[in-house]
């Protein structure tokens, strides 16, 4: 950088493009490394193994499990540290702390980069590196895949030959529901067919105590009654 001044330093970094922040995350290779490729650094990617240099993991030497372009830090296998609050989280390490050990050479561009006005010999033990690094990743692919199958058809057995309690309590429940449900269909059922009984004509009694008089006929009524037995 041009500027000896922090704020230009941080503000250039800060605004460069990607390209440009893939190059920084570079670290420098260790003796024989050097002596082999004729490179001082090479930028890490995954998969690379390196050791710590600097700081309180000094001496630690393990594979990149991550790469953060955008906020420029490294994520090691092994390399832990605890929150405030209990959680634990990978500890975040700046490449320039940091020495590379053994290349990851599974990529081709990156053999593309290496092999520049290097000798034929070199480059094709570049090549035998990569071949037998691609049979190692191929094969712990395939285990974990088959681990992963194995205990899936393990839990299926165990399953299939212990049912557990949660199951017979939800079956004993459903079976309770299907029940209720019956015996209420069979109340309405009922209450449909039973035709409603209509409630017969009450004769009034007469009361305790009180006599029944005859009503008397007005005296026009026994006139006209008379009469007509006279004719």
């Amino acid at each position: 950088m041009k500027s000896i001044q922090p704020n230009k330093q941080r503000k250039k970094i800060f605004n460069a493009p990607q390209h440009k922040k893939r190059k920084w995350m570079s670290s420098h290779l260790e003796e024989n490394l050097l002596l082999k490729y004729d490179k001082r650094a090479i930028s890490v990617i995954k998969g690379d193994t390196v050791k710590v240099m600097r700081g309180s993991f000094k001496g630690h030497e393990d594979k990149v499990a991550r790469v953060n372009v955008k906020k420029r830090y490294l994520e090691i296998e092994g390399l832990i540290m605890s929150k405030a609050d209990g959680n634990k989280i990978a500890k975040p390490i700046h490449p320039s702390n940091v020495m590379i050990t053994k290349l990851n050479l599974t990529d081709k561009w990156r053999r593309m980069k290496l092999e520049r006005g290097l000798s034929e010999e070199t480059k094709k033990e570049i090549e035998k590196e990569a071949e037998e690094q691609i049979k190692k990743e191929e094969a712990e692919k395939k285990r974990l895949e088959e681990e992963a199958k194995t205990l899936e058809e393990a839990e299926e057995e165990i399953s299939e030959e212990k049912p557990t309690e949660e199951k017979t309590k939800k079956k004993e429940e459903k079976t309770k529901i299907d029940t209720k449900a019956e015996n209420k269909k069979e109340k309405t059922q009922k209450k449909k067919t039973t035709p409603k009984k209509t409630p017969a004509k009450t004769t009034k009694k007469p009361e305790k105590g009180k006599k029944t008089t005859p009503k008397k006929t007005p005296a026009k009524t026994q006139k006209k009654t008379e009469e007509k037995v006279n004719e």
